[in-house]
């Protein structure tokens, strides 16, 4: 059965009065009323005004007791609600309630709405891949997750959906995390979660860094070509394997971003996925295309035309060695790994990860990151998949 009790939390004058609902081991909530006192005429023992032949305080113990009965009545009205912080402020102001959701897909709706102006649009797309893979979970399943129902059931179920229809660890793992993400984000404005949360974890593979050694890199520049779209994306492919940049950035790259610094040619701009302001050092092989192109770069083309022709390019010159990695089956729109003929596996992503890869170890790593924009250098090392093994290897060669 449910108890009411009321409270103050201070001896400063005046004291807002607290109002406590409990019900056993499942319900514990409390927030401030609308009614203030002065600490030294409340009776913490009765939990009411001391002197109630005060007109004032005879008239606020009379509210205080319609607050009980009203909140008991509400509380009984409503067991199959979820019983938290926010449900018991709604209590107290009406006009707000039904604003924090409780159910999970329409928690990601909120989320994205409240953080609208503070998060970028690959984020968003992000977030929307999750809430629509939740979707049809909650259909093939056919039920409804509340925030706090995010637990190892869920989990297990989750991985066995992602699983069952050809997802990768890695895509499971990295979902799960943005579940785990705006569940936490839920927590902070009021809603209860699961004390399982953060036993939440997967495995993921490690990722396979496929990308263009130096010796590749230069049968790409040597090769002749002849037609001049297939060069424009030769000439990109290798400014972003020498600048270490992502495609919404190099593709951006325009002659007036060029400054002279000292005697060294410098590019600035600014990152679109991090919005990191960078300043970088061109190096000779991009001067050296700017050069032959009268200072310009090479003519934009689009992500997905860019792709084509660099595997294209990159067959051409000879980059056909057999690797393991992920290609994307158009049939079933999930990759599939196996061995491939390596100009097969390129992408636009593979020039800043052979920048990462081919420089580590020359070039001092603080340097790399600050080129590259990763955040930590544990972050660093794992997007070029070196292992805590191989950097112990490296300091033993100066032994």
């Amino acid at each position: 059965m449910a108890t009411i009790k009321f409270l103050i939390q201070t001896k400063n004058n005046p004291a807002n009065i607290y109002v406590r609902l409990i019900d056993g081991r499942k319900v514990d909530v409390k927030t401030k009323t609308n009614f203030i006192i002065n600490p030294s005429e409340w009776s913490a023992a009765k939990q009411r005004p001391k002197n109630l032949k005060n007109a004032e305080f005879k008239n606020l113990d009379f509210e205080l007791q319609e607050l009980k009965t009203k909140l008991l009545n509400y509380y009984n009205n409503n067991l199959d609600q979820e019983i938290n912080l926010q449900w018991l402020k709604n209590f107290f102001n009406p006009q707000e309630e039904s604003i924090v959701p409780t159910s999970l897909i329409d928690y990601f709706n909120f989320y994205l709405e409240e953080r609208k102006n503070d998060i970028s649009h690959r984020q968003v797309l992000k977030i929307n891949v999750v809430k629509n893979k939740l979707i049809k979970i909650e259909k093939e399943y056919k039920k409804k997750y509340l925030v706090k129902d995010i637990n190892i059931k869920f989990k297990n179920e989750f991985e066995n959906y992602n699983l069952t229809n050809g997802y990768s660890k890695n895509t499971i793992a990295n979902n799960l995390k943005v579940i785990k993400s705006i569940c936490k984000h839920a927590k902070k404005r009021g809603l209860t979660i699961s004390n399982e949360l953060e036993e939440i974890r997967t495995t993921e593979r490690k990722a396979i860094s496929v990308y263009l050694t130096f010796e590749e890199l230069e049968k790409i520049e040597n090769l002749k070509i002849g037609i001049q779209e297939q060069e424009e994306a030769r000439d990109w492919l290798l400014i972003s394997c020498y600048t270490g940049q992502r495609i919404s950035d190099f593709m951006r790259f325009k002659k007036e971003m060029v400054i002279t610094h000292s005697g060294k040619q410098l590019i600035e701009f600014s990152q679109q996925k991090t919005g990191k302001k960078m300043v970088l050092p061109l190096h000779p092989k991009v001067t050296a295309i700017l050069k032959k192109r009268n200072g310009n770069f090479p003519k934009k083309t689009t992500d997905p035309k860019y792709n084509v022709l660099i595997k294209i390019v990159c067959k051409k010159a000879g980059i056909t060695d057999l690797v393991f990695g992920g290609k994307n089956d158009p049939d079933t729109n999930r990759k599939v790994f196996k061995e491939y003929e390596k100009h097969e596996l390129v992408t636009s992503h593979i020039g800043r990860r052979s920048f990462a890869t081919n420089f580590y170890g020359t070039i001092p790593t603080s340097l790399l990151i600050s080129a590259t924009g990763h955040s930590t250098e544990k972050m660093f090392l794992t997007y070029i998949g070196k292992s805590s093994s191989d950097q112990a290897l490296e300091l033993a060669n100066y032994f």
